[in-house]
């Protein structure tokens, strides 16, 4: 039966109008702005720009610096274990102590002396290599010295953020720097590839040094009266207070539990990834690079789809994402060619970045600002302090049983973590309801 309603028509008698003209285009500059609105702060511009160039030589610093070690030891993925399990080894030790430290001074200084240590630290380290004389114990001691100034920059950076933006643009501003990070991650590898297949490990660590004034300059540009600091700073920070504000509250402890195994079984690409790709693969610098970049290619696209989230995320979500990672990292530790590892690793780079961000916000906007450096101290301590254990372990199982066995024990740890604090957070639930 036709309608009686008169049917509604445009200017023209054109049919029904689904919006104004240009529509399309005007959602489309709203969603752009949306994804970008922590940028319209001035010193969050500064802080951006300068992590991009320096976060770029990093990454160009690990494919240098991994390539060294396997070039010095014949291959070794027991070598290469212990020179990352040296790098990480700080922020186990250090990182309670530093997330205190970044409570009670001035993080804009404290970030300023970490990046002058660490480009003093890259530049020795590049002398050694091209002047001949660097041996395994020199790359070992830089990487022992790199990770204590990390114990200290990683917990200041990670709270300095809610500083520059503020409480409602934290969410954004923390997914763009896991943007600007990732993409460096694209770049820093896949440059650092093709250059030291063209010039050596040494200049590509000497480059990694002069990286770092960017962000010194950048901090330095900074207007400290638009910081959005807490009214008072604490005169003592104890660690124990942090420890205690963390474990009162559920809803912090058990994405914490799960970002600790994810971040100690299934991040340890630094390791796997160069053996995947010069022992399973047989491939050079080069295509080491690219797999690298592969990865940061999916963790960039995850890193700009969280700019759009606008608060704190739910726990299935966290769950969700690291039973994801984890099944795809199961993959790779099984792809059998180069090009099927490279497609997946841009999926599990996807799914890492999205689990990281969706954990890094559920804790970061449920803590209470006066306890936030010491809270990411201990989220760094999980995430990045526990990968010494992760890399000894891995590193031992590589050398055993090949670089595919370290990527299937990170798959099936992080999706059996993920169904263990799922079901333990259900069970909570329950609890707490009867």
């Amino acid at each position: 039966m036709a309608s009686t309603e008169p049917r509604r028509t445009g200017p023209r008698g054109g049919g029904e109008r689904t919006g104004p003209p240009g529509g399309g285009r005007a959602a489309a500059k709203r969603a752009f702005a949306s994804v970008f609105r922590s940028l319209t702060v001035r010193n969050f511009r500064l802080f951006a720009t300068g992590q991009v160039v320096s976060v770029a030589g990093t990454w160009m610093m690990v494919v240098a610096q991994d390539w060294l070690v396997l070039s010095l030891t014949g291959d070794s993925g027991a070598a290469l274990g212990v020179v990352t399990a040296l790098q990480f080894a700080p922020l186990l030790l250090l990182t309670l102590y530093a997330g205190a430290v970044a409570d009670r001074y001035d993080k804009r200084l404290l970030l300023t002396v970490a990046n002058l240590a660490s480009a003093t630290l890259a530049v020795l380290l590049a002398v050694l290599v091209l002047t001949g004389r660097v041996r395994l114990w020199h790359v070992c001691l830089f990487a022992l010295g790199l990770g204590v100034v990390n114990a200290f920059e990683v917990p200041a950076r990670m709270a300095f953020v809610s500083e520059l933006v503020g409480a409602p643009l934290l969410p954004n501003a923390s997914a763009l720097s896991a943007a600007y990070f990732n993409s460096a991650r694209v770049v820093g590898p896949a440059a650092a590839g093709l250059l030291v297949q063209c010039f050596g490990t040494g200049w590509v660590m000497l480059l990694n040094a002069a990286s770092y004034p960017a962000t010194v300059l950048a901090l330095r540009m900074m207007r400290p009266g638009e910081l959005h600091r807490a009214e008072r700073r604490p005169e003592r920070a104890p660690v124990r207070d942090g420890i205690s504000h963390l474990a009162a509250r559920r809803d912090l402890v058990l994405p914490m539990v799960l970002v600790g195994v994810v971040g100690m079984l299934g991040f340890t690409f630094q390791l796997t990834l160069p053996l995947l790709a010069k022992t399973v693969f047989h491939a050079d610098a080069a295509a080491f690079g690219l797999l690298t970049a592969s990865l940061a290619v999916g963790s960039l696209a995850a890193a700009l789809a969280t700019t759009l989230r606008r608060g704190r995320p739910a726990f299935t979500l966290v769950t969700s994402a690291a039973a994801v990672f984890g099944i795809l990292q199961t993959l790779v530790g099984i792809a059998p060619t180069p090009t099927t590892a490279a497609v997946l690793l841009c999926c599990t780079g996807f799914a890492s970045v999205f689990f990281a961000q969706a954990a890094n916000h559920r804790i970061q906007l449920g803590t209470d600002a006066l306890y936030r450096g010491r809270v990411m101290a201990l989220y760094t301590l999980v995430f990045q302090g526990t990968t010494p254990l992760g890399a000894l372990l891995v590193g031992f199982l590589t050398g055993r049983f090949g670089a595919r066995a370290g990527l299937l024990l990170g798959g099936t740890a992080s999706l059996l973590a993920a169904a263990a604090v799922g079901w333990a957070d259900r069970r909570g639930v329950r609890t707490a309801g009867t």
